[in-house]
């Protein structure tokens, strides 16, 4: 077979594949993440997930959306999207923290900006190569 026909017919079958790309739908345990292994990345940021009631804020410091992905490729889709999620949450804490918050308030999936709002779960998705979660929150300075 020439070089030019394995092309086309790669980039044929990539392009079927594509098409029929798998995207499954998780809503996950938020305490897995916020408890496992990856905590102590975003130490010192608490997080309040969908209308959980919060300690008195002392200075808000906006809202912002966090967007992660990472390779799920070989791996369980639960897996990928824990990473996924404390990725989210890492870069909640970085932002926060460079902006004087200490907490994130109002915190909620916000998948293709669909919001999803739970105080005990988040919204994953899962394809075979890549899982995603999104989220947006609002930074705050507690009293």
């Amino acid at each position: 077979m020439n070089k030019t026909k394995f092309l086309l017919i790669a980039c044929t079958v990539f392009a079927a594949m594509s098409a029929h790309a798998r995207d499954t739908e998780y809503k996950l345990p938020i305490d897995d993440v916020v408890n496992g292994p990856e905590q102590a990345k975003f130490a010192g940021v608490k997080f309040y997930f969908g209308k959980h009631k919060t300690p008195a804020v002392g200075q808000q410091l906006g809202e912002f959306v966090t967007n992660k992905k990472t390779n799920a490729f070989g791996k369980a889709d639960e897996d990928a999207c824990k990473w996924a999620m404390a990725s989210a949450l890492i870069q909640f804490a970085e932002k926060a923290k460079s902006l004087g918050g200490d907490a994130v308030v109002n915190v909620r999936s916000y998948y293709k900006k669909d919001e999803f709002s739970s105080g005990t779960e988040y919204e994953c998705h899962a394809g075979a190569m890549v899982a995603g979660v999104a989220l947006k929150g609002e930074i705050v300075k507690l009293k």
